[in-house]
């Protein structure tokens, strides 16, 4: 057997070293700390000519396994784990910008990242300037000598449009920008940003690779000299992953192509039917031929992702008659679920937008979010139909 392994046999075997016990399963690391064997070992681990763990902020046997697993899956060469998905993304960002910095961003972002963006990068002054997802085109007039970052997502959560990574990636590189992209919708089992150019690839946790609703984390991964910069910001202000939510994220990923598979092949029977639906405006899922992006989607990415997105017919009364008549599926704001869960954006997840700033993403007050979970695909049909039907 090559070096080179199966995305599903690294899931599953890549380990961090056995302890004296030689456990066939990594154990929890439990502990803030680790010991020296004398002040020489102690002085070298400090001074970094010892590659070991110090302290549980700055690493851990269990959130290195973690990081370890998603470098391979994502083909980057270092990763840090976060406390949540936005730590990951605060922390990189800052970690990257100086006073005065610009980022060009896509409209479609998390709503709390937008609010990072607006609300509190401009006190450092760090300023953003956003463009379409449909007019990639204008991200060259928008760049200027302070620009520094690229980013996006893709799929766009929660509109689930999809990006041509591989023309950002041109772009950024002929500026020298720096080209991150959020991939946390579809997971590196269905698309790997950094072979289409991305330097950094970011990642929240709590969704699909935890897939069970159990934890919080992030992490971004990337090539050594930005992920140095990330590493010494996030050693020093402490937004590091617990090493038990590590050991759970590291468990979860053996089993994450498995779990995908069936999240999209659910979605995509989903979304077929709600196309079909006399009572539903519009439905977007990356792997419809109806979606504007279907054919970039289909080289970008394995499969469409758990995320279906529609428009019940009759605007905001409608779809909230839709949502109390909900019977089996969850009203949460989370994704990335075993159980299918439906979102409202426009009141939850994106609710700090105006009404000008949501409808300019593509989020109407009509917009129903579905992350479909791991249920029988049957009954997760069944609770929407009869929530159509009243």
């Amino acid at each position: 057997m090559g070096n080179k392994k199966k995305f599903e046999t690294e899931a599953v075997r890549t380990q961090t070293e056995r302890s004296q016990f030689l456990e066939h399963s990594t154990p929890m690391y439990l502990t803030s700390s680790f010991i020296f064997e004398d002040a020489e070992d102690m002085r070298a681990s400090f001074a970094e000519e010892k590659d070991r763990n110090i302290y549980s902020r700055y690493s851990n046997p269990n959130s290195t396994e973690f990081i370890d697993k998603v470098c391979k899956m994502e083909g980057a060469e270092a990763g840090f784990a976060f406390a949540s998905g936005m730590a990951a993304v605060y922390s990189t960002f800052v970690a990257l910008l100086e006073a005065g910095d610009h980022i060009v961003s896509s409209k479609s972002v998390f709503g709390s990242t937008h609010s990072l963006f607006t609300q509190f990068f401009p006190k450092w002054n760090v300023t953003t300037s956003y463009f379409d997802v449909d007019d990639l085109e204008d991200i060259e007039g928008l760049i200027t000598p302070k620009t520094k970052i690229l980013y996006a997502e893709s799929p766009t959560n929660p509109g689930v449009d999809v990006l041509d990574l591989e023309a950002m990636g041109a772009i950024a590189k002929r500026h020298g920008l720096i080209f991150i992209i959020d991939n946390c919708f579809a997971t590196p089992y269905l698309q790997q940003p950094i072979k289409f150019g991305a330097d950094l690839v970011i990642h929240s946790g709590t969704k699909l690779m935890d897939g069970q609703g159990r934890v919080l984390a992030g992490i971004t991964v990337g090539n050594n000299e930005l992920m140095d910069k990330v590493y010494r910001f996030s050693r020093i202000t402490g937004p590091a992953l617990s090493p038990f939510n590590a050991w759970v994220l590291s468990k979860s990923l053996e089993t994450l192509a498995l779990r995908v598979d069936r999240h999209c092949s659910n979605a995509f029977e989903l979304a077929t039917y709600l196309e079909n639906h006399p009572k539903v405006e519009w439905v977007k899922y990356p792997f419809l031929k109806s979606h504007p992006k279907y054919e970039l989607a289909k080289k970008q990415m394995k499969a469409g992702g758990c995320v279906v997105a529609f428009e019940v017919k009759g605007g905001l009364e409608a779809g909230k008659r839709f949502f109390d008549a909900i019977q089996m599926l969850s009203l949460s704001a989370n994704l990335g679920d075993s159980r299918s869960i439906v979102t409202h954006p426009a009141s939850t997840t994106h609710s700090k937008l105006s009404t000008d700033e949501r409808l300019a993403v593509g989020i109407s007050d009509g917009m129903v979010r579905v992350s479909v979970g791991l249920e029988h695909i049957d009954d997760i049909i069944e609770d929407i139909e009869q929530a159509l039907d009243k």
